[in-house]
């Protein structure tokens, strides 16, 4: 029977088109019994593959159209990229492992912008399979094509004498221009050679209605259009799967061709082995097995986490050792063992996921932190002998040591027998409507506004968006390009597009990886390039490879660096897994909704719930993690009311109590589901485990089995049908949702951790959370503002201050964080860390030019030179307009006195030495000064966060987390209304289609911005508001569009203060303008009148009245400054002309430090 054997998937990524499933359900509607995989350069699919072709009675030949570098895999020159197709095959278990060897060597050895192996390589792995001669793009089709039949026949020789014989010439017919001559010639060689022929269709999309489909991913593909006659383009609709008649008829003039794919399927029997596990093994002691050292350990340590253990804990402890015996585990957990202990050793904090922590043995490894006897956690949710699955310890790591963890397991198991993990990425609804449009040579304003329509959700397909918005199903019924558009995205929606590394995965082989799977090149980290599996992490557990999660998380790191900064300010050691876990101040800060920067409670609907939830002890918190996602939400409500007593707590039976007491009658955990089986139903944990997974799939013929199951295991147990029904009925749906006890208290334990370190660390937290955020500058600003609010004063980057990272300084007790210089953008870590260490070494720089001669600024470019300018290091020193007019020259000093340094070379005045002050050759600057507002968009933009522009706070003095600021707005707010105030930032002045004006705006305070709409009907009566620098009040709603927060204005009017015992306040209730408000002036000035004493000591005189200059300079704004010097009875006015500042609570604080309460007089100017 024919057998197609040229094949494409959708793993020739945007080249493929065949989604797996499809293709073999194709070739089972053709009653073939066998089927090739052969995408180009890769094996991504063949485990699907494999796997599919099995399940469908159909033989799975596994294959790869690889490439041929002409001149040597290792050569990189102009002309090796054009390369030579190979078509390769697996006879076999050695076939299949030289197809790995192939496939990894192209990629690690031979990417040259493919994956290329070379004719060394062939002679080296041939053994095992059948080659075929490709495509025209095979090396004896391009000699032809180019007149050298001589060479074409020698290269045809060296094909069949390397692979023993099993060589074949590959016919196609497709129309493409000289395809019938090249066939000819293959066919003349044939008889000559005594090679045999092959009929073949280059298969790339499964039906021929696919063809301008394909077409269009060829497009995205290749960055082109449809209206492009140059792209790369297939000739003809013919590159579909043709029915094996279709395929007799088109080479009915060969049809040994056509026999001779029944025979290659035939030579073809490979089997491969799943279930077997191939895991990593550590050295252990002489003379003992995994079992007997793992058991060994947790006897040994068990009293140091169980100092006076029950029989019921040492029995649990021999019950899970039996148990991960019996299922041959030990080596696996002694790895995760050998992996923390490293951890542990290197000081770098971790964390475990899931259902690990459900395990006695791992809380005795050290492993996980809590004990699971005191949770309630059970083993059987990690290991179950009843569900012979391996269990998965999932890791967390400080995101900034992931590498020196994964770089140490290499170390210790070999670099060929680790990898990460690959993954790949999907064409997504909103992506194929949009990459689609791209293809169709559509514009970009008519593709977005489709692509907006379809929501930002996870798992969002076309057709539920469809069904979803109206407007989409509207614009598609009645705009025919549209229609086009939407139907087209709908056929490669799903396809994969490209490959990338697993944010988390890792495996671990006892054997080098190549003999179980083929490796590439992975994504680059630390200049280091990674190799990576080319199987997904699916396919890597399923032929029994260890894969383990390795997730670097950011909230590890912030922990990490809060707990050094508190050892380095305050010598305190910080235990952070032997923290008290009844803190009053971290439960007062979490009952606050204080919970911006605290891991996993910061969302705004979070800090909703958990401000009326008011958490009293840690399993509150653990709860609100478990309920906090889409199903579970819906019962916080009644778990709040339950915890206050507003709502009683119900339980189905009273069986139950103890097992949902915990959680105030309602059900949170899988645990719990576990629990309620086995009470009513007599289940075993295991079984209830295997209940609860069976029901979690949703599949009505098992649900309706399990139900009986339930109901009949009830009725043994003496309860009443009619109970079990019921009990059957709450917890069907939680089978699916419910989520697993132990990875939520691990998480909680994460949220407290945080959570107490703000509430009694707050400006070591802080900065540390600042320095884990270093460039994020949308983290950075909304950090910033929440510093702001806590009281903690964040200085700006000073040449003199500043360390690489944020930092304390302590000013009389006082602490402030410090800009770091890292976070500046465009200035690297290489080129400020050599100016930092003169700066500590011979202390801080006096001026520009000392700075020039001192330092090293060999590695500080132009542009980094301006970034650090423009974000006001050099303030201290010298003007920012001064120093940006005299980049050039400022280089110019550096490199000069670079090259003296490095040469050893004097000047002149060095003969003087160092007793005398002599005059040396400097910078000639060139005074100039820039607007504050100019400094504060290049601090934006540079840092996230402005210091020269005073932020925008209208309620500073009496903040409470009810209140809603700009940066706080969210997806979560999605459909409420919502009253804030700022200032405008910017506005853009648009038209509607009917030629109506309206405005997009951006709307800043101190917490951050938000954009706000401003349509036709409100625009048209406010527009003098919309202008920059203005300061307004908006009432609206939250709207979320194409994955970003908007707010829709209903009404706007400016915002006015107003001074109450030296606080502003803003006016509580918005109202829509009118004329009158439109006619207001945008805010009232005011006078602020400062008395400063004159005392006996001049210096503490000056420095006072440099803090009250330093103090009004950090606030600027538009009211007006009066100084007055009292010198005994007489006071002395002082006209400060150059400076205004903005009055507000903040600065009157710092103000009355320095002159007292009475020494401060605020009213309005005049």
């Amino acid at each position: 029977m024919f057998t197609h054997l040229h094949v494409h998937t959708e793993y020739s990524l945007l080249d493929g088109m065949c989604r797996i499933t499809s293709l073999v359900n194709k070739a089972k509607e053709f009653g073939m019994d066998s089927l090739a995989i052969t995408d180009h350069g890769v094996m991504y699919g063949v485990i699907e593959f494999y796997q599919k072709t099995r399940e469908a009675g159909i033989k799975p030949i596994i294959g790869c159209e690889i490439y041929i570098a002409p001149a040597g895999r290792l050569n990189r020159n102009a002309g090796d990229k054009n390369n030579y197709h190979l078509i390769l095959l697996a006879k076999d278990r050695n076939g299949y492992q030289n197809l790995i060897q192939l496939t990894t060597r192209a990629h690690l050895e031979g990417y040259y912008y493919r994956p290329r192996v070379d004719k060394a390589l062939l002679e080296k792995y041939h053994g095992g399979l059948i080659a075929l001669s490709a495509c025209l793009a095979g090396e004896i089709s391009q000699l032809i094509l180019a007149r050298n039949y001589d060479e074409a026949r020698q290269s045809a020789l060296w094909y069949k004498k390397t692979f023993g014989g099993e060589f074949y010439l590959e016919l196609m017919r497709h129309p493409i221009p000289d395809v019938d001559m090249v066939n000819s010639r293959l066919v003349e060689l044939s008889r000559e050679l005594d090679i045999p022929l092959v009929a073949t269709n280059d298969i790339h999309y499964i039906s021929r209605e696919d063809a301008s489909t394909h077409d269009l991913l060829l497009c995205i593909g290749t960055n082109t259009t449809i209206h492009d006659e140059k792209r790369l383009k297939m000739a003809g609709d013919t590159y579909y799967m043709r029915s094996p008649e279709e395929m007799a008829e088109l080479f009915r003039d060969y049809p040994e061709a056509l026999e001779n794919t029944g025979r290659i399927a035939e030579k073809c029997s490979l089997d491969l082995e799943f279930g077997r596990l191939h895991l990593p093994e550590i050295e252990l002691p002489e003379g003992q097995t995994a079992d007997e050292f793992l058991a060994g350990i947790c006897r040994r340590d068990l009293r140091q986490y169980y100092p006076d253990p029950t029989p019921e804990i040492k029995q649990r402890l021999e019950y899970e050792l039996e148990v991960i015996k019996k299922t041959q585990f030990a080596n696996y957990i002694l790895v995760v063992w050998d992996i923390i202990s490293f951890a542990k050793r290197q000081n770098i904090l971790f964390g475990v996921r899931g259902s690990a922590a459900s395990s006695i043995v791992l809380h005795c490894l050290g492993i996980t932190p809590l004990d699971p006897v005191e949770h309630g956690l059970f083993f059987e949710r990690f290991l179950n002998i009843e569900r012979k699955e391996m269990p998965d310890v999932d890791m967390d790591f400080q995101d900034d040591r992931r590498d020196d963890v994964i770089a140490y397991v290499s170390r210790k198991y070999g670099q060929d027998h680790v990898a990460q993990i690959i993954t790949f990425g999907t064409l997504g609804a909103r992506a194929a409507i949009r990459d689609v449009g791209r293809a169709l040579g559509m514009t970009y304003g008519d593709v977005d506004r489709v692509a907006r329509l379809v929501p930002g959700l996870p798992g969002m397909t076309l057709a539920r968006a469809m069904d979803e918005n109206s407007e989409l199903r509207n614009i598609y019924q009645e705009d025919e390009i549209v229609r086009t558009l939407v139907n087209t995205a709908r056929k490669v929606e799903g396809i994969s597009r490209h490959a990338s590394t697993h944010a988390a995965g890792v495996v671990i082989s006892q054997e080098p990886l190549t003999n179980h799977v083929p490796l590439q090149r992975g994504t680059k980290s630390d200049s280091q390039e990674s190799v990576m599996t080319q199987f997904s992490m699916d396919d890597i557990a399923r032929i029994g490879l260890l894969k383990m999660d390795f997730l670097g998380l950011a909230n590890l790191t912030i922990l990490g660096k809060a707990r050094d900064i508190i050892n380095r300010e305050h010598g305190i050691a910080l235990d952070l897994y032997g923290l008290p876990m009844d803190d009053k101040k971290t439960f007062e800060l979490l009952s606050a909704g204080e919970t911006a920067g605290v891991f996993q409670l910061e969302g705004a609907g979070m800090r909703r719930y958990i401000k009326d939830l008011k958490p009293s002890r840690f399993s509150d918190i653990a709860a609100m993690v478990a309920l906090y996602r889409p199903g579970p939400m819906e019962h916080i409500p009644r778990f709040i009311d339950a915890k206050h007593g507003r709502q009683p707590i119900r339980y189905p039976h009273p069986s139950l109590e103890n097992i949902l007491k915990e959680t105030y009658g309602v059900i949170v955990y899988q645990e719990q589901v576990l629990l309620i089986v086995q009470t009513l139903a007599g289940y075993t944990l295991g079984q209830a485990d295997i209940f609860r997974k069976a029901m979690g799939k949703k599949i009505p013929e098992v649900m309706k089995k399990e139900k009986r199951n339930f109901i009949s295991g009830a009725k043994k147990q003496d309860f009443t049908v009619e109970l079990a029904e019921e009990v059957f009925t709450l917890i069907e749906p939680f089978t699916g949702y419910a989520f697993n006890k132990a990875h939520a208290w691990c998480y909680a334990l994460i949220a407290y951790q945080t959570a107490y370190l703000k509430a009694n660390y707050p400006s070591e937290y802080m900065t540390a959370f600042l320095t884990s955020h270093a460039g994020q500058t949308e983290k950075i600003a909304s950090a910033v503002a929440e510093c702001r609010r806590l009281g903690i004063t964040v200085l700006p980057p000073d040449i003199n201050c500043s360390r690489l990272e944020f930092s304390i300084e302590k000013d009389n007790g006082r602490e402030s964080i410090r800009f770091g210089m890292a976070s500046i953008k465009n200035v690297g870590t290489g080129a400020i860390e050599p100016v930092l260490e003169e700066r500590n070494k011979n202390g801080v720089f006096s001026s520009v030019d000392d700075l020039c001669r001192r330092s090293n600024l060999q590695d500080i470019n132009r542009r980094a030179l301006e970034s650090l300018i423009k974000a006001g290091v050099f303030d201290s020193l010298e003007k920012r307009g001064t120093l940006l007019n005299s980049v050039g020259r400022v280089l110019a000093l550096a490199q000069r006195e670079q090259r003296l340094r490095e040469t050893g070379q004097s000047t002149m005045f060095d003969l003087w030495g160092e007793a005398a002050a002599v005059p040396r050759p400097g910078l000639d600057l060139t005074p100039a000064d820039v607007s504050d507002r100019e400094k504060a968009f290049w601090e934006k933009e540079l840092m996230g966060v402005s210091f020269s522009e005073k932020p925008f706070s209208p309620v500073f003095s009496g903040a409470n987390p009810d209140t809603t600021f700009c940066g706080q707005i969210d997806s979560e707010m999605a459909g409420q209304n919502v009253v804030i105030a700022g200032r405008v930032i910017s506005a853009r002045y648009l038209l509607t289609r009917d030629g109506r004006s309206f405005a997009s705006s951006i709307l800043e305070d101190f917490s951050g911005q938000v954009e706000v709409m401003v349509w036709p009907k409100i625009y048209a009566g406010t527009e003098e508001l919309w202008q920059e620098g203005n300061e307004i009040v908006v009432q609206g709603k939250v709207r979320v569009k194409d994955d970003h927060v908007q707010v829709n204005c209903d009404s706007v009017r400016y915002y006015e203060p107003t001074i109450t015992d030296g606080a502003v306040t803003p006016t509580p209730t918005p109202r829509p303008v009118e004329k009158s408000v439109l006619a207001q002036p945008p805010e009232k000035r005011h006078r602020l009148t400062i008395n400063i004493r004159q005392t006996s000591n001049a210096d503490d005189d000056i420095a006072r009245f440099e803090k009250i200059v330093a103090s009004l300079k950090a606030y600027p704004g538009r009211d007006e400054v009066r100084l007055n010097i009292i010198n005994g009875g007489d006071a002395i006015p002082m006209k400060l002309p150059t400076v205004n500042t903005g009055y507000g609570p903040e600065l009157r604080r710092q103000l009355a430090e320095v002159v007292g309460d009475d020494g401060l007089i605020i009213e309005a100017a005049e």
